[in-house]
């Protein structure tokens, strides 16, 4: 009986800690993340409800910032071509925030023990900072395009226009749009 337990538990715990495989389906990714103790699609929808930013956007936000890599990092720079050096930015986790917009998001939402790596905290940041770019810049809630423009260029980034110039950002931006589509018709598909 010890035995069982103990088993059970790791796989509870494993699969809490593990990342989906199959992310270019966010239904297949919520069935993988569905447990008692680690539900996605229950937090995803807690962050739509409480921001108003539809779950397909959210969740392809977190698929084109991290792939659902807990802990991702910016690649480290390389010192004489070869040294691994620093890395280029402070950013980590699901959403890849920033060190001082993640702080910022904890005074704001009164969320102080709030973690990046920890899949709950992580969508409702996204919502929330999301939130603010339609508070800030006016994006319609539902335009996976711009809101995505303005996470990755930043709120003031956006409001200066500073993607037009970069079509590098223009082309991650489409990406979102197109896997936030996609992912309404697959949630659409699996009932959700």
């Amino acid at each position: 009986m010890r035995v069982l337990i103990v088993t059970l538990t790791l796989l509870l715990l494993g699969g809490c800690a593990t990342t989906p495989t199959h992310i270019d389906d966010v239904c297949a990714v919520f069935d993988q993340k569905g447990g008692w103790f680690n539900n996605w699609y229950k937090a995803a929808k807690r962050s739509e409800k409480e921001y108003g930013v539809p779950v397909a956007i959210l969740m392809a936000t977190i698929y084109k910032e991290s792939g659902y890599q807990a802990h991702a990092k910016p690649p480290r720079t390389k010192l004489l071509g070869f040294i691994p050096w620093k890395r280029p930015s402070s950013a980590y986790g699901y959403p890849q925030a920033l060190d001082g917009t993640w702080a910022w998001y904890q005074r704001e939402t009164g969320h102080g023990g709030a973690k990046r790596d920890d899949f709950g905290d992580a969508v409702d940041f996204v919502g929330w900072y999301h939130y603010q770019s339609h508070v800030r810049n006016g994006i319609a809630l539902n335009d996976a395009y711009h809101l995505y423009l303005a996470y990755y260029a930043g709120h003031g980034g956006y409001a200066r226009g500073v993607w037009k110039s970069r079509p590098y950002m223009q082309r991650s931006a489409r990406r979102a749009q197109d896997m936030a589509s996609r992912y309404a018709v697959q949630m659409e598909r699996c009932g959700r």
